[in-house]
């Protein structure tokens, strides 16, 4: 009898723990992913009305009662979806990725188990997502919606995480409610807003402990398992991606980066170097230095910055998920729209050395990245100031080299694996000089 005991112990504890198996469905969508290569982030919300960012709820301790007087005055009169999707795809970028709920617990869409809502709350009473995935349709665009899974205002996300300690006005509750509550939004995400590209998660890492170097122990379960397979479930294409800063959690489809390229390390909270996996990778950046709306920021990159960031992206092996912070009105700022169509007129001449790449045989610097495709190796000289470029231990015969856009033939010489070219000072670019390496075979 404990013989068979034994055995069937063993088999629920093997099926309890069998590693998620993506479908052919959802690895044709990975691969879209890894090709798609630049997609728009959005970070709105009724936090914008204050024009401080969203964390602003956090970083000013407002209590629930105020807060919640916030969406009365959240009427986006000058929102045009349209208008957003055509501004996202003239800049070259293939999906977008908006914030359905954030940290401060108020949800973007018609939710049916929480009246703290935009279509409930708001003057405007409209679904703004609904808007926006009928226009993403339309212009073939894919929707990934962003998800928080802290909550700054619910009483069931108890206990409580590192954040929002000083936000007065929540009481205790149930824990199993919150995942109840989550699981029942995430339902209605995937299933009242047509095909979805997938779901963002960010903040697990708040009920992680932080010894100020690295995230740890959890004190909460998420349900991960349960969550990624109810969406998994409900559409089998959609990409699942966590900001957790840590290794991919089983069932996951995308690793993705704040703020910081794969293993480069800048933040402290940067994911290291040994926890990248194998799976798609994206980088998210902001145009200035904020995610939502912030009346003050003045720390707007230039063209030269955004446009080398894309192309670093690439040549770590992944994509651009570059932010923007639309106001209260609905309008995103003209700063931000005109650095949007400068990055455009760059990828509708360049494009080719960006979508559809991976990692280049060339370890990516500051200076150079190396991207390739097929039978195609690009380097791109981003900060290069010498005369030479000199590439050791390239494996592949070289069949002809020339500059990218002008198509003249680069002066080089090619022994016992050393590139060596002679630079065309006539040729280099302020932001990117791109050389074409074409190989045999």
């Amino acid at each position: 009898m404990k013989k068979y005991l034994l055995i069937i112990i063993m088999f629920i504890s093997t099926f309890n723990n069998a590693q998620y198996k993506p479908s052919e469905e959802n690895l044709e969508a990975r691969e879209w992913f890894q090709n798609a290569k630049f997609g728009l982030f959005i970070h709105w919300g009724v936090y914008s009305v204050l024009g401080d960012g969203e964390w602003v709820m956090n970083n000013q301790n407002i209590s629930i009662n105020e807060y919640e007087k916030l969406p009365k005055f959240f009427n986006p009169t000058k929102y045009d979806a349209e208008k957003w999707v055509l501004m996202a795809k003239n800049a070259g970028m293939k999906y977008i990725t908006i914030t359905s709920r954030h940290h401060d617990g108020f949800s973007m869409f018609d939710s049916k188990v929480s009246d703290y809502n935009i279509v409930k709350k708001t003057p405007y009473g409209k679904d703004v997502l609904k808007m926006l995935a009928e226009e993403c349709k339309k212009h073939d665009i894919k929707l990934f919606f962003y998800y928080s899974q802290l909550d700054w205002n619910r009483d069931d996300y108890f206990p409580r995480g590192r954040t929002g300690t000083g936000i007065e006005g929540r009481s205790e509750g149930k824990w199993e409610d919150y995942i109840a509550f989550m699981k029942a939004q995430l339902t209605e995400l995937l299933t009242n807003y047509g095909e979805i590209g997938g779901i963002w998660f960010d903040g697990q890492w708040d009920q992680h402990e932080w010894d100020g170097k690295r995230f740890g122990k959890i004190k909460v379960d998420f349900k991960l398992k349960e969550v990624y397979e109810l969406i998994h479930e409900l559409q089998p294409k959609a990409l699942i991606g966590s900001n957790h800063h840590l290794a991919p959690n089983d069932g996951e489809d995308f690793q993705m980066f704040e703020k910081d390229l794969p293993g480069k390390g800048t933040k402290d909270f940067a994911t290291s170097k040994k926890d990248i996996g194998a799976l798609p990778l994206e980088v998210c950046e902001t145009i200035n230095g904020s995610w939502g709306f912030n009346l003050k920021d003045r720390k707007h990159k230039s063209n030269k910055e955004l446009i080398q960031y894309l192309i670093k992206a690439a040549g770590y092996g992944s994509n651009l998920l570059l932010n923007v912070g639309p106001m209260p009105n609905g309008e995103i700022q003209d700063e931000h729209i005109k650095s949007l169509e400068n990055i455009g007129d760059w990828v509708s001449k360049n494009g080719e050395t960006i979508y559809g790449t991976r990692k280049g045989p060339i370890n990516p610097s500051d200076e150079l990245v190396s991207t390739k495709k097929g039978n195609k190796i690009f380097i791109h000289l981003l900060n290069f100031r010498e005369n030479e470029l000199v590439i050791n231990n390239l494996k592949e015969k070289i069949k002809n080299i020339t500059y990218y856009n002008s198509k003249l033939k680069a002066d080089y010489t090619f022994r016992k694996s050393i590139l060596k070219i002679n630079l065309d000072k006539s040729e280099m670019n302020e932001i990117d000089t791109i050389i074409e390496i074409t190989v045999k075979g």
